[in-house]
């Protein structure tokens, strides 16, 4: 494996860190990290150590024992709603964390818990708790070479199938590698290319740390110039947000956050959430409809029709049929349905 333009090029090692006991609250983790490092050689200049952030989260005590409410909890995790659907095990929420990332469930995991079980949850403040834990495997280890530390966690991506690790939090790493200003290859100026090598290196060691293994940590090798004697800017600079963030919502959830249902409230519930699962015509069109009469009264207004041969909508006064005509266009964007919406007003007078 080897690095980018502009940067050294060689040899990169992922060694698994072998024995890690089962960690719970008040383990020593540097202390059971540093007992377990001499295996894989010790930490050496520029070695980038990635830890999972469960062991962080078991040791810190960031567990919720059954019987708990995932939703609720998963809930007090949030910041907002990204996008949420109904599936067989029930609701599934993409967030934007307090952990900082945007994950499924922000980030709660039910896998890996260990003997107790329960649901493990993120910290809050990964880059602190890399910085903390970074700080006492130096004075455990009684190294004075430069070596970085990664937590890392689990995480789907948009567009892409499957999970792959990123970096949660950082300590003593560039977390990025700006290669914008500089050229490539055949010399042209490189604009846009910033690489996000937190992201690679946890992913790395994931396939040496693996899923069902056992092992939480791994050593990277090879990469001195990404490591840094300062703490650095840590992993939540990686995370878009804000004006960045061009998919703060999704399609569905945009739409119904239009006309008043954003999701993670009660009216997103009360017009109905849709499935992960393929749905009847019928069922989407129903809700929206109920999103379409959202703060409205529903009894003073009729929806009657079919996408297929076009929908009529029916209300003693003309301008609230009108207005219900015009969210119903929106509403059924949400459901992904496309329909003829005509108004049917009563006669003058009549």
């Amino acid at each position: 494996m080897t690095v980018g333009p502009g940067s050294p090029t060689g040899t990169i090692q992922v060694i698994p860190v072998p024995g890690l006991p089962e960690i719970t609250e008040g383990s020593d983790l540097a202390e059971e990290l540093a007992g377990r490092l001499p295996a894989c050689g010790g930490l050496r200049e520029g070695d980038v150590l990635v830890v999972s952030s469960k062991l962080v989260s078991k040791a810190l005590g960031l567990r919720r024992v059954a019987p708990a409410d995932r939703t609720e909890v998963v809930r007090g995790e949030s910041v907002r709603v990204v996008a949420e659907r109904v599936t067989p095990a029930g609701l599934t929420q993409v967030v934007e964390s307090l952990a900082g990332p945007v994950l499924a469930a922000a980030g709660v995991d039910a896998s890996n818990t260990g003997p107790l079980g329960g649901l493990l949850l993120l910290p809050h403040d990964p880059d602190e708790a890399a910085r903390d834990l970074h700080a006492r495997l130096r004075e455990r280890t009684g190294t004075s070479v430069p070596f970085g530390l990664l937590l890392s966690d689990t995480a789907g991506r948009p567009w892409r199938d499957g999970q792959t690790d990123l970096a949660l939090g950082a300590c003593g790493v560039r977390v990025v590698d700006d290669l914008r200003g500089g050229a490539d290859s055949d010399g042209r100026e490189l604009s846009v290319t910033s690489r996000a090598v937190a992201d690679e290196i946890a992913a790395a060691a994931d396939l040496a740390k693996g899923k069902a293994s056992g092992t939480g940590a791994a050593l990277v090798r090879g990469l001195p110039h990404l490591v840094t004697d300062a703490t650095g800017p840590g992993a939540r600079t990686l995370v878009r947000t804000g004006p960045g963030d061009w998919f703060s919502l999704g399609h569905r959830e945009a739409v119904r956050a239009a006309l008043g249902a954003p999701p993670g409230t009660p009216a997103a519930e009360a017009v109905g959430l849709p499935s992960v699962l393929p749905e009847a015509a019928g069922l989407r069109l129903d809700r929206a409809c109920r999103l379409a009469l959202l703060g409205h009264d529903p009894g003073g207004v009729r929806i009657t029709g079919s996408p297929s041969e076009g929908l009529l909508v029916t209300a003693d006064d003309p301008a609230l049929a009108g207005r219900v005509a015009a969210r119903l266009e929106v509403a059924l964007a949400s459901e992904d349905l496309h329909a003829d919406v005509e108004v049917l007003s009563p006669p003058a007078g009549g």
